[in-house]
């Protein structure tokens, strides 16, 4: 085996070594309520932004896209009926460019950029999470 922890992958069909007295291994199990813990930790991250990551995707690019359907309709619309065209105008000046939360702003670039950024971190978090699991 040429995997990083090859010598544990043995060592578990050989019978145990007498080193010593046995005394209760505190070490290992600490090192397994660690990795429990940060497994738990990245499995909970890697969960909720591949819940999150698709709908701030699709919720930046269908905002981004908004405006070059209105403005379409409006297009077609502006040879049938002025009212019509004059409604849909105004329908499309109502699309916000941005919209202030707080002291944040979203505008449909950055849900496009955190929707990518958030399956980059899902990923990040399962790599992270089956290394930890490994460790176990």
């Amino acid at each position: 085996m040429d995997s990083f922890n090859s010598d544990r992958a043995t060592d578990r069909f050989l019978p145990p070594r007498a080193e010593g007295p046995s005394r209760f291994p505190i070490a290992r199990i600490a090192r397994v309520a660690i990795c429990a813990v940060f497994y738990g930790l990245f499995y909970f991250v890697q969960q909720v932004t591949e819940l999150l990551a698709p709908l701030v995707l699709i919720l930046g690019v269908g905002w981004s896209a908004l405006p070059h359907i209105v403005g379409a309709i409006g297009t077609s619309a502006a040879a049938a009926d002025p009212q019509t065209r004059d409604i849909v105008t105004h329908v499309a000046g109502t699309i916000p460019h941005q919209i202030v939360i707080g002291s944040h702003i979203v505008t449909a670039a950055s849900l496009v950029t955190d929707g990518l950024l958030m399956m980059a971190a899902a990923a990040l978090c399962a790599t992270l999470a089956a290394v930890a699991a490994r460790e176990m």
